[in-house]
């Protein structure tokens, strides 16, 4: 464990939302890997706090896997017109931890996830090995009053829950 405040951002760690497709029409569609590109995160050990902030309008297309064609520069700028226009609305994601608890290697990290104008809890583990450090996160669209995205009358769509990664160093 690496203690004190820790500072992330795009210059030390990425951090990425990876969704995944459903429906009857399933195979046409990507699972898709993006990355925001304007954030910034601090992490005290110490006093058990963690706080994030990240630009809604910053996510980038980093992979589209799976499809019945490949991902092309154009799907791309679609998909995050979609995701500026109707699913994020451009507005600014925030996470603020009530508490940050366990030790050695292995966290638990309780706290509020503000995402679409709309606050709610948010609980997920995060882990410091030999100064990398790695969290992962579920997040239901629904809770935040998102619809996920559905194309050809719904038979296409994005899956509810989304999952949110955030791997980097410390102490660099």
């Amino acid at each position: 464990m690496l203690p004190g405040v820790h500072r992330l951002g795009p210059d030390n760690a990425t951090l990425s939302v990876h969704t995944k497709r459903g429906g009857a029409a399933a195979k046409a569609g990507h699972d898709l890997e993006l990355h925001v590109t304007r954030w910034e995160a601090t992490l005290d050990l110490d006093a058990g706090t963690a706080e994030l902030s990240a630009d809604g309008a910053s996510l980038r297309v980093e992979k589209g896997e799976g499809g019945m064609q490949k991902l092309g520069d154009e799907d791309k700028e679609n998909i995050l017109k979609t995701i500026d226009d109707e699913v994020l609305e451009k507005r600014n994601i925030m996470f603020r931890s009530a508490s940050v608890t366990g030790g050695d290697s292995h966290y638990r990290v309780d706290g509020e996830l503000t995402l679409a104008g709309v606050s709610r809890p948010l609980t997920f583990d995060l882990r410091v090995d030999d100064g990398a450090v790695h969290a992962a996160a579920t997040v239901t669209q629904t809770r935040f009053g998102m619809k996920p995205f559905s194309a050809l009358f719904g038979t296409l769509k994005v899956l509810d829950d989304v999952e949110v990664r955030l791997d980097g160093r410390l102490g660099d």
